[in-house]
């Protein structure tokens, strides 16, 4: 048996020599043909299925990137410095462009929407903006804190000549308090000289010897805080609430009031806060110089806040500041409180609130002239890393008092004509809207050493109650719809009223 397999094998490997020989006589050698077929397979498989896994995670990344930037920067206005943009002059997105931050009544959804805000990204960062159809403008981060960005040649030197002779032709009003007018103005106060009685006497406005909540009320409507302190009426309403007969007399009076804490006001930069300057303002509506439209409009582009948020808020505001003139750091908005009311929603207000604040959401500067010495806007403590009213003291040195301190100031920014300065006041609530006021947007106006000074401030109005806001708009609006209705049932308005402020 072992003999016969010997035989095959010794046959099998004689005839693969004898093929092997005879190939060799007639072809070259062949190359190995034995293949990893299966193995080669499955790593082309697992190769496929990771890069698949990669592309779509990286198409998942640009589609969310995209959006980002889309809702950030809204449809086309804003780009980075190398991209394009469609927008034009006097185009703005609509009130229905994006949904509200909250549920207001849904007659009012159409009136307030969400706050949009420009991101900084970086101090010195540049993005092309789109304000006009023939040109773009180039805006330039300054800080981050407050967020403030810079836009040279918001207007022309000509559109800037003609705002300033409008706000000439209409006059001027010299708003001055100054440390040499300050002492007197002071013992002008009433509650820094008047007794307990005298100022009871003043609180009962029908002289029956009672004070009643509605006439501690009325009085609590000053805006530059000189007359009674939001403490002074927190004491008495409780008081005159915890009284059986809801009134107060003297006795009761005198034990509740402390005229030291009318002093307070509303904080040291309030007390202090000195300026010197002539001001004016001037309506954009309707009938209006088309050099003011057009510049409400860049506005409206710029912010890329609804057209009706813009046109209800506070006119254009011009100031002039000549030889020596200044203002001291101070801040554009307030912060709110439950006693306070804004202003611009008095409207829509509640007769209860105890005091008015202006309400700004954001500031847009123009700087409407240079000046050839002094005049910069001075941002003291822009980026600071913390905020600290009692820090502005340093070494007795008061850093509001821009006549004294405005080389120290963290961020100056020298006029240029037609430079306009995008200011956010508040920063955000975290849900689309107006939040807390932002301390580091404090700011004044050094002196002007040579030359003149001319600025215009656009102030746009934003009340922190979202629904406070909404109520207000769809009022005015209502107004609005009674007013066209008369109109058209009477004469056309006149020039004269046509340019009536707001």
């Amino acid at each position: 048996m072992e003999d016969i397999q010997e035989n095959l094998q010794h046959e099998e490997d004689s005839s693969v020599g004898d093929f092997a020989s005879s190939s060799s006589s007639n072809h070259p050698p062949l190359r190995s043909t034995r293949l990893p077929v299966q193995r080669s397979s499955v790593c082309s498989r697992a190769y496929f299925v990771v890069v698949m896994v990669f592309f779509h995670v990286y198409i998942l990344n640009v589609i969310a990137l995209l959006l980002y930037v889309h809702y950030n920067n809204g449809p086309g206005n804003i780009v980075s410095s190398d991209g394009t943009s469609s927008a034009g002059e006097g185009e703005s997105p609509s009130l229905e462009s994006m949904p509200p931050p909250r549920e207001p009544h849904e007659e009012e959804e159409s009136h307030v929407i969400r706050l949009p805000r420009i991101e900084g990204i970086r101090v010195g960062h540049i993005q092309s903006v789109s304000l006009m159809s023939d040109r773009r403008h180039k805006m330039k981060t300054l800080s981050l804190k407050p967020l403030l960005f810079e836009i040279p040649g918001f207007l022309s030197e000509e559109e800037c000549r003609v705002v300033v002779q409008l706000a000439q032709l209409k006059g001027l009003i010299e708003s001055q308090m100054t440390a040499d007018s300050q002492g007197q103005e002071e013992s002008n106060q009433p509650l820094l000289s008047l007794s307990n009685e005298e100022v009871f006497s003043l609180l009962d406005l029908n002289q029956d010897g009672l004070l009643q909540k509605q006439e501690i009320v009325s009085h609590s409507h000053s805006r530059d805080g000189t007359w009674l302190s939001p403490k002074n009426l927190r004491q008495i309403l409780t008081s005159l609430e915890a009284c059986s007969t809801g009134m107060l007399n003297l006795e009761d009076f005198q034990h509740v009031y402390d005229p030291s804490q009318g002093q307070e006001q509303s904080g040291k930069l309030r007390n202090q806060f000195n300026q010197r300057r002539k001001h004016t303002g001037l309506y954009q509506g309707p009938g209006s110089h088309h050099v003011l439209q057009k510049l409400k409009n860049r506005v409206i582009t710029l912010t890329r806040l609804p057209t009706a948020l813009v046109d209800m808020s506070e006119p254009l505001q011009v100031f002039r500041y000549e030889l020596g003139d200044f203002s001291d750091a101070h801040h554009d908005s307030s912060n709110p409180h439950a006693e306070t009311a804004c202003s611009h929603t008095r409207l829509a207000g509640n007769a209860s609130s105890l005091a008015e604040i202006s309400c700004r959401y954001l500031t847009v500067l123009i700087y409407l002239s240079s000046v050839e010495e002094g005049g910069e806007t001075t941002f003291p403590v822009a980026d600071n890393r913390t905020y600290d009213e009692q820090a502005l003291i340093q070494d007795g040195v008061d850093l509001t008092d821009t006549r004294k301190t405005c080389g120290q100031g963290n961020l100056r920014v020298k006029p240029t004509v037609g430079t306009a300065l995008l200011l956010y006041n508040h920063l955000s609530d975290g849900q689309g809207w107006m939040g807390e006021l932002d301390e580091y947007s404090l700011h004044g106006d050094c002196v002007v050493k040579r030359g003149l000074k001319w600025v215009a401030n656009s102030w746009v109005n934003v009340d922190p109650d979202y629904q406070q806001q909404a109520h207000y708009q769809s009022l005015l609006t209502e107004r609005h719809d009674a007013k066209s209705d008369m109109e058209e049932r009477s004469l056309p308005l006149s020039h004269f009223d046509l340019h009536q402020d707001l």
